[in-house]
């Protein structure tokens, strides 16, 4: 897992519902830095760098563009 690398950092636990869910649908290897400790401090956000989304480099491509499909949805944003 050293080898993954930050595609995008988020402030909440709500805001990587739905995209764990899309990830493991495409089979992306993934794993969210910091979420365990933001579900049980959630003001230590700014303090620990947010909840970072690592993936393997070869899944860098799809997982930007899942981010992107997301973000362009107006009924469904990630932050």
């Amino acid at each position: 897992m050293e080898n993954f690398i930050t595609i995008a950092i988020f402030n909440y636990p709500h805001e990587i519902t739905i995209l764990k869910h899309r990830l493991d649908l495409e089979d992306i290897r993934y794993f969210f830095e910091n979420e365990t400790m933001m579900n049980i401090v959630p003001m230590y956000s700014q303090a620990l760098g947010g909840i970072r989304l690592k993936v393997h480099p070869e899944d860098e491509e799809e997982t930007k563009e899942i981010l992107d499909e997301l973000n362009r949805n107006q009924n469904l944003k990630i932050v």
